[in-house]
């Protein structure tokens, strides 16, 4: 092994070129979908909605499910069921960035930041509040689409 390949398996291994360094766009993401969720809470009563265009509206939405409210009238273990889903997933992702180089795996470690927000926001949802809240709603004249936040975007 080359000097230079030993310093940059050793930065690597220390976590100053590992994908970690991908994290802060994760915290970033995560406070952006609580800060939405919780305007949205304070200014729309469930199911009040604002057109914004003439294909998507701005609302207020609980998911108790998982995407496109999967087993949302499940009975309630569905909550705890996907709470620990997403942990345990957000915990791998989070093994899976550290073992990634962060300038040269950047597009996947980019890949994983969004996907570990996403889950980190609606996990924190869930163990709030007992659902997910959704807001963002594109339809297409009668073709409406599931509802969905900035952590699922």
């Amino acid at each position: 092994m080359s000097g230079s390949s030993l310093r940059e398996a050793l930065a690597t291994v220390s976590g100053r070129e590992s994908g970690w360094r991908w994290l802060w766009l994760s915290v970033l993401l995560v406070v952006a979908d609580q800060a939405s969720k919780a305007w949205i809470e304070t200014h729309y009563e469930l199911g009040e909605f604002t057109p914004v265009f003439f294909w998507l509206d701005i609302t207020r939405l609980h998911n108790p499910g998982a995407a496109f409210s999967f087993l949302a009238d499940a009975g309630g273990w569905q909550r705890w069921f996907f709470s620990i889903l997403a942990v345990v997933v957000s915990g791998a992702l989070l093994v899976w960035l550290r073992t990634l180089h962060a300038r040269r795996d950047r597009v996947l470690a980019l890949a994983l930041a969004l996907v570990l927000s996403g889950a980190i926001g609606n996990v924190i949802d869930r163990f709030e509040h007992g659902f997910v809240i959704d807001f963002i709603h594109v339809h297409w004249q009668q073709a409406y689409f599931p509802a969905f936040n900035i952590a699922d975007a």
